[in-house]
């Protein structure tokens, strides 16, 4: 055998070993795309192929189980690593193992009997937001709400079938992977195994599919959680579900995030930063120069709803001054029972403007 002709069968039997799934070619990306791209591509697609999007199509959910999957394995950069050097195969035998090293080094290895250790793919991690107003972050809160996530079919228990059977793939012979050959010229042939196309190389096929997932044996389903939003939670607080993710057969349930959001609509005109909350409050000329006035002012706090703010008669007030009101900010998370400062700004609204409002600011003095 001369060189050429070895070098060649080196190169069929290294692709034997390493060929799989390609993710970026899924993704429509090249292998130097960074997250930005990834992400755009994975946006564009997972529109196109959603299950909501394409009732009753049981190409687009299966295109879209794999777009979710390989996003999933690029966006990590542990398991693209793993992925870039020891292929699909490298990411079902669990990350940088010792034999998974060896199997780069020495491609025959599969060749007599020596596998790597298969363990399912996690599935990816979903995140959905949710605003709150300034009152419930104060109070704390009891919440319930639904999202749409991949789940497992109940009726046929992820199955796919109807009757529960999964019977040998005619295709592969229930191996999961074909042999593809390819004429490279020269009377010269090479020999990749590859994922069988039809059984997407679980080596099972179904002959009565499950009319409720259509024989994906998941399917986009509404699911309700129910959480505690904590007294005092800081802004962006999260509410982890673990295992509570998007679930497919054969994969390991990714996690669903909650985060709570603010909502700066519904503050009754307070801000908050860390513990502290702040306001803007606005008073006439009047009241700034000669006191003798009181407001009750809307608060969170539901066993004391108001806070009075006032002066005394010839207590004078600066634009600009700040009152601190001790204990009056935000709860603090987990405490036995503290409280952030209340800053009050004064606001001094001077009437000019009209030969009228100057009068009126000359009768004030």
């Amino acid at each position: 055998m001369n060189t050429l002709s070895f070098l060649i069968l080196l190169s069929s039997l290294i692709s034997i070993v390493l060929a799989g799934a390609d993710y970026y070619k899924i993704l429509g990306v090249n292998k130097n795309a960074n997250e930005k791209e990834i992400r755009n591509a994975y946006r564009q697609l997972s529109k196109k192929y959603h299950p909501d999007k394409n009732p009753g199509d049981e190409s687009a959910q299966q295109k879209f189980m794999e777009i979710s999957n390989a996003y999933d394995i690029l966006m990590d950069s542990e398991k693209r690593n793993i992925y870039d050097r020891f292929g699909e195969e490298g990411l079902q035998g669990g990350a940088g193992s010792q034999q998974q090293q060896q199997q780069q080094h020495n491609p025959f290895n599969s060749f007599f009997g020596q596998q790597f250790n298969q363990g399912p793919p996690r599935g990816q991690d979903v995140q959905t937001d949710i605003n709150f107003s300034l009152s419930d972050f104060y109070n704390g809160k009891d919440y319930e709400f639904q999202v749409n996530l991949i789940d497992i079919c109940d009726n046929c228990k992820g199955t796919g079938s109807s009757d529960g059977i999964k019977h040998e793939c005619s295709e592969c012979h229930g191996k999961g992977r074909v042999l593809h050959t390819r004429n490279l010229g020269h009377g010269m042939m090479q020999r990749m195994e590859v994922q069988c196309s039809k059984c997407h190389g679980s080596g099972k096929e179904i002959k009565h599919k499950c009319k409720i997932c259509k024989g994906q044996g998941a399917y986009n389903q509404e699911k309700t959680f129910n959480f505690h939003l904590p007294s005092g939670a800081p802004k962006n607080y999260v509410e982890l579900f673990q295992g509570k993710g998007p679930s497919q057969p054969g994969i390991i349930p990714g996690d669903l995030r909650v985060y709570m959001k603010e909502d700066p609509n519904e503050n009754f005109g307070f801000r908050r930063i860390g513990n502290n909350l702040y306001r803007t409050e606005v008073i006439s000329l009047k009241e700034a120069m000669f006191g003798n006035w009181k407001r009750d002012i809307q608060f969170f706090d539901i066993y004391d709803p108001k806070i009075t703010l006032s002066r005394k008669e010839n207590e004078s007030i600066q634009n600009g001054d700040v009152e601190i009101i001790k204990e009056k900010g935000m709860p603090i998370m987990n405490s036995n029972d503290e409280f952030g400062d209340l800053f009050i700004e004064y606001v001094v609204i001077m009437p000019l403007g009209s030969k009228t409002l100057i009068k009126d600011w000359h009768d004030e003095l």
